[in-house]
């Protein structure tokens, strides 16, 4: 059975446990990086990740993008929403159409 988890700062994703869903708290890029890998490499579907450190692990990210499992869903943290979501649905829907139909501008 596949399960659900939260990456990314303590305080951002601590709530994210009152739902039942399993919190991994990082303090920096390169430990989210590690927690990201192991969780995506179990029996994780879904995996929730704060925009702040998604920013951070862009690069790991789009690698995988191109995987049917897991899906990495951004979240905004307690600072507020980046658009790193937003970017990264924008992405998505390039990749999958050939072009950028939602937003339709060259940024």
């Amino acid at each position: 059975m596949y399960r659900a988890a939260v990456i990314g700062d303590r305080d951002s994703i601590y709530g994210f446990a009152a739902l039942g869903l399993e919190v991994f708290p990082v303090t920096d890029s390169e430990m989210g990086s590690k927690t990201l890998r192991r969780l995506a490499e179990g029996e994780y579907a879904v995996i929730y990740i704060t925009e702040a450190l998604a920013a951070e692990l862009e690069h790991e990210l789009d690698h995988f993008r191109l995987q049917p499992l897991p899906a990495i869903i951004p979240i905004p943290g307690v600072t507020g929403n980046t658009g790193m979501g937003i970017k990264m649905v924008k992405k998505s829907v390039e990749q999958a159409v050939g072009s950028d139909i939602i937003f339709n501008d060259n940024d």
